[in-house]
């Protein structure tokens, strides 16, 4: 999709470019907005954890107020996070996720331009890092799990030979699988729990060497 003209503080509310899945597609600009450790991290926080305060936030991630509270205005003005006006009393002010998730707009994979690169490296290294976190926590925790759920976690890995249509291909299959998980009710009442699924996949060798 093209980028507007107009910036992204200009769009009414609700109007960002996203997919099916509900996931806010990122051009150029919006991604530069968001290419920030702390604001990746808040995302994620209202995203996982719930709507929060800049003050609950900071307690969560280990940050001063006025650091959430600043990089929150900067989520609201790109369009990532809005009010909760149904939360908080007086001068309060909660703050809410306004999509399930991110993914890149085509062009953002093949752009020449260095901020543009250097944004998407940023965005990618932190997710990166994010995951690699909550796997290690869950490692760290597993056996504080009842025994059903302290087994039924995975940690493999495939090595396929493939085009990269069928990499793509792939992919999306998988991603196909998860998004038929979203709706579906625990089996017995009481036993969900929020599950992360994560997905890497990419060629470890060039086709040429």
């Amino acid at each position: 999709m093209p980028e507007s003209k107009k910036p992204d503080t200009e769009r009414p509310p609700g109007k960002h470019p996203q997919n099916a899945a509900g996931e806010r597609i990122l051009d150029a600009r919006s991604l530069r907005g968001l290419a920030h450790p702390l604001r990746i991290r808040i995302l994620k926080s209202l995203r996982h954890d719930g709507p929060a305060t800049a003050s609950q936030l900071g307690e969560r991630l280990g940050e001063s107020s006025g650091a959430t509270s600043y990089h929150l205005r900067q989520l609201a003005a790109h369009g990532f996070v809005e009010d909760d006006p149904g939360r908080g009393k007086g001068r309060e002010r909660w703050w809410k996720a306004m999509h399930n998730g991110t993914s890149f707009a085509d062009d953002l994979h093949t752009s020449t331009d260095p901020e543009v690169r250097g944004a998407a490296n940023l965005f990618l290294h932190e997710i990166a890092n994010i995951h690699t976190q909550e796997l290690s926590t869950w490692l760290a925790t597993r056996h504080d799990w009842p025994e059903p759920w302290s087994t039924s976690g995975d940690l493999s890995d495939f090595t396929l030979n493939l085009s990269a249509a069928q990499l793509h291909e792939l992919n999306e299959k998988l991603h196909a699988v998860v998004e038929t998980y979203r709706t579906i009710a625990p089996d017995e009442a009481g036993d969900g729990a929020q599950v992360r699924v994560h997905l890497h996949s990419f060629p470890r060798s060039h086709p040429s060497h």
